[in-house]
């Protein structure tokens, strides 16, 4: 995770780390009073920009998502669940970074992948990933500070970032590459080295996050079914949580 440090030593990162917070902010606002549970998330076809711009900013985009989700969250859903919808931002710009740069060789690919029917099936199922994992961390959230039934919040969320990142993801990284890649923007670039290498680590990681986030959605979601809530609902969900998290510290 050095990279994820690299980012505040170097200035270009840094400005692209603000500019992924200011579009991710930019396009939530406006989407603020269309709640989908109240308080806690609303209708955001800005789920987009994490996808896209981890892609092209890598371990900026991680950084910016977080922040943007948060000032977002000052337009009406502020609270203590912001915390968790910081590290679930957070990791559904930083998952795929990640996972795509590992089974791409490189982000040099990125273009190249997203026009073959095999780069853009590893594309939906990075984004699905991703998805997952950013909802299972503020589902288990909810429930930690009894803000709403975490699980249905976690389908919701699931739903709500895969599907608009699946569908509006590959056309917009594909209009924006080469210009990005023109400006000298891409992170490889800035960074002069790609620091996601082919590895069987990071795959194994992949699959724990893939196990984890389907234990804990099956395992919440029969809480839900129960009726039951609470306490009980993050002691169930704590194992494959922490099988999730053991994932993400080997990608």
């Amino acid at each position: 995770m050095r990279d994820l440090l690299e980012v505040w030593r170097n200035t270009r990162m840094v400005v692209l780390v603000a500019l992924t917070a200011g579009l991710y902010a930019a396009f939530l606002i406006p989407f603020k009073p269309i709640p989908l549970i109240p308080g806690i998330t609303e209708v955001r076809p800005a789920n987009v920009v994490p996808i896209v711009c981890a892609l092209l900013f890598g371990p900026a985009a991680a950084w910016g998502s977080a922040f943007g989700n948060l000032i977002g969250d000052f337009f009406g859903t502020l609270g203590p669940g912001s915390l968790f919808g910081f590290v679930g931002n957070f990791l559904y710009a930083y998952v795929p970074y990640r996972v795509w740069g590992a089974h791409r060789a490189a982000s040099r690919e990125t273009q190249q992948g997203l026009m073959t029917g095999r780069g853009l099936m590893e594309y939906v199922l990075v984004t699905a990933l991703a998805s997952l994992v950013c909802a299972v961390v503020i589902g288990w959230g909810c429930e930690l500070f009894a803000l709403a039934p975490g699980f249905l919040v976690a389908n919701i969320i699931a739903l709500n970032n895969f599907l608009v990142a699946a569908v509006l993801g590959p056309p917009l990284v594909l209009a924006l590459y080469q210009r990005v890649r023109r400006w000298g923007l891409l992170y490889w670039q800035i960074l002069e080295r790609d620091p996601v290498r082919r590895s069987a680590r990071v795959s194994l990681g992949a699959v724990l996050c893939w196990v984890g986030c389907a234990a804990a959605l099956v395992v919440g979601n029969s809480t839900v079914f129960q009726q039951t809530g609470g306490m009980e609902v993050v002691q169930a969900v704590a194992l494959p949580l922490a099988v999730v998290v053991v994932g993400l510290l080997l990608i």
